[in-house]
């Protein structure tokens, strides 16, 4: 038989197939709904878990106006033109951002890497990093936490205030009055406006470095730390996560054991983390891209002025056009202090024209 018989009626089995056809692209076609559905779902989701992850602090309300001047931003013909043209330009102008490393995040992952407890917060790391106007070019000044600072009076979540005090490790603003007392005192020694605060825990950077697949490091000596658990030969290594933050962390190992030899490293290790990033096409591997975002947020605290994903993503893409090369990586000018041989003081006056110069 033909499919038809003599009327041109269809047969019976013609009507079976085309019925069967018809829930066969019904079902792909829920199917296919379904996966949109989840895919928009599951997008949704992961946008409220990352943007969840990140804890803010909302350090200008903390401070009020006794603060450096904000700098003034003259915009650019570019600028304006760009402005014309979308109703969201990304921003242009300088940063300064204060950006710490801390053991502030108490938790099983940050005590198997060496980190405190939330009762023992300290900085470990603390680099102020200044974005130049038009975003492509940078500085990342460390300062090193045995400076000997005068540490202002900083308000106290609780109430009150902590009194000044002389001749304090710079460190210790951390762990008196939390990110508020390490903005207010980064801000006293410098007279530089900090716009933002970002901290980061051992954890997240340990998961950071292997969300991104490790990170390589060039070493001109042998490091040989048993208190950061680290031991390499000079030369090219590619380091794991745990690895990475025993280089930022070790001291005893290199030079003369003081934080300032570590801090060469942890430039080193800023610099080869920007390659990395630079070097890894996230957006062509949406599952690696996710892994890196949620081992940025979930360990991260930021001035409220940056405590979504949706501004931080702003931020990154205001800084797409810096690369490596572009930044600059310096310390503070220090001394030996004249009051004790193991800590450091501003050596002046090229600490006060390496500040003016980022103002």
């Amino acid at each position: 038989m033909t499919g038809h018989d003599e009327n041109g009626d269809e047969s019976g089995d013609e009507i079976r197939r085309r019925g069967r056809r018809s829930r066969v692209l019904k079902a792909a076609g829920l199917t296919l709904a379904g996966l949109l559905v989840v895919g928009a779902g599951t997008a949704g989701w992961a946008y409220w878990h990352l943007n969840r992850n990140i804890a803010g602090v909302d350090i200008n309300s903390a401070l009020g106006d006794d603060r450096p001047a904000r700098a003034v931003v003259t915009p650019s013909a570019t600028a304006s033109a760009s402005a014309s043209a979308s109703p969201t330009p990304l921003p242009t102008g300088a940063l300064n951002i204060l950006v710490l490393g801390s053991d502030s995040r108490s938790g099983k992952a940050n005590a198997k890497l060496g980190g405190g407890n939330s009762s023992g917060a300290r900085s470990d790391t603390a680099m102020v990093l200044h974005i130049d106007a038009g975003r492509t070019t940078a500085t990342v000044v460390s300062i090193p936490r045995d400076t000997l600072v005068t540490r202002p009076s900083c308000p106290l979540p609780s109430g009150g205030s902590t009194a000044v005090a002389y001749d304090a490790m710079f460190n210790s603003a951390y762990s008196v009055g939390g990110p508020v007392c390490a903005v207010r005192t980064v801000e006293s020694i410098t007279n530089v406006r900090m716009d933002h605060y970002i901290e980061i825990d051992f954890a997240g950077f340990a998961k950071l470095v292997n969300a991104l697949g490790g990170v390589t490091v060039t070493t001109e000596q042998d490091i040989d730390d048993d208190k950061s658990h680290l031991h390499l030969d000079a030369g090219t290594h590619h380091l794991s996560g745990e690895q990475a933050l025993a280089l930022a962390r070790t001291r005893h190992g290199i030079g003369d054991g003081s934080d300032l030899g570590r801090i060469g490293l942890q430039q080193k290790l800023v610099k080869a983390l920007l390659e990395q990033m630079a070097g890894t096409d996230l957006l062509t591997d949406p599952a690696k891209l996710y892994q890196v975002a949620d081992a940025v947020t979930s360990s991260l605290t930021t001035d409220t002025g940056l405590d979504s994903l949706k501004e931080l993503m702003n931020l990154g893409r205001s800084l797409k056009g810096l690369s490596s090369d572009d930044v600059r990586t310096v310390m503070m000018p220090v001394a030996t202090a004249p009051s004790d041989p193991n800590r450091v003081v501003a050596r002046e006056p090229a600490a006060e024209e390496l500040w003016t110069s980022l103002r």
